[in-house]
């Protein structure tokens, strides 16, 4: 199995060989990144890329590493046996089975996406070591054990917004992907925006750096933005000249694609007001 980039996704060659390291490792692809780059895509590309089925486990604050394995329903089962209903003598009536035993219970390989695991709790990742490693966990419910049929490829995503233990960290192959650089960023725009203009492309992308790189900037517009941005360029027929912006607006035309707080709109309202009173 060797991934690469595909018809809808720009991968780099850094990317590529940490996804066919951790494949070939047979280890969790930790996948770090400014929200924006393109993290969930890629496990959905590579199992895309590599022929495979994707489960995928979108993880919120309130979600409990326990919910990945499975969930006993015990309320509903001593509710049933209030009413007298049968199916409360097998107790795997209310077991819900959950993401990871879906991937290991699969009759072929998957890619197990675990996406946003920073958002949980600090100790979920560290609830997950030993089923990750061991690739099987116990129901003790039933007695059963599920052990994973076929490895799943495991892709776990992070936008960094807490530490991860250093237990959890030593398991996965780790890769930080970075904003892609102009050329790269092309590459990815040709894909989504195959017919847009050069004269075009190449102001959007000059004001795009320039909006990126101004100081203060509290979130930085990220490569899903640009291509939301160009999408709304397009789609109001704009021309290169509409784009340019002069001392008296600073802000870029459709600037909420890019802007995403109050905070960077007054900044570059600011920056106007500073250059009007300049003159």
């Amino acid at each position: 199995m060797n991934f690469t980039s595909t018809d809808s996704y720009i991968a780099s060659d850094d990317l590529s060989i940490a996804v066919n390291a951790a494949i070939l490792l047979e280890r969790p692809l930790l996948v770090k990144g400014e929200p924006g780059t393109g993290k969930t895509e890629l496990a959905r590309q590579v199992a895309q890329s590599l022929g495979l089925a994707m489960v995928e486990w979108n993880v919120k604050s309130t979600t409990k590493a326990q919910q990945g394995l499975y969930e006993y329903d015990a309320v509903s089962r001593l509710r049933d046996s209030q009413l007298g209903d049968e199916r409360v003598r097998d107790v795997s009536n209310y077991i819900k089975p959950g993401k990871l035993w879906q991937a290991f219970a699969s009759d072929e390989r998957v890619v197990l996406l675990i996406d946003e695991i920073d958002k949980a709790d600090i100790e979920f990742p560290n609830d997950l070591l030993q089923e990750l490693d061991r690739m099987e966990f116990h129901v003790y419910e039933t007695g059963q054990t599920i052990a994973a049929r076929h490895r799943p490829i495991v892709i776990i995503t992070s936008n960094n917004e807490k530490e991860l233990p250093d237990a959890f960290l030593r398991r996965c192959f780790f890769h930080y992907i970075r904003f892609p650089d102009a050329e790269t960023l092309r590459q990815i725009i040709d894909v989504h925006h195959p017919h847009l203009k050069s004269d075009l492309l190449n102001t959007a992308l000059t004001q795009f750096f320039e909006i990126r790189e101004t100081p203060g900037l509290k979130k930085k517009p990220s490569t899903s933005e640009v291509l939301d941005w160009l999408k709304l360029l397009l789609a109001e027929d704009l021309s290169p000249e509409d784009l340019r912006r002069d001392g008296a607006n600073a802000l870029p035309k459709l600037h909420g694609a890019l802007l995403k707080n109050e905070q960077d709109v007054h900044l570059f309202e600011r920056l106007a007001f500073m250059a009007r009173s300049a003159r």
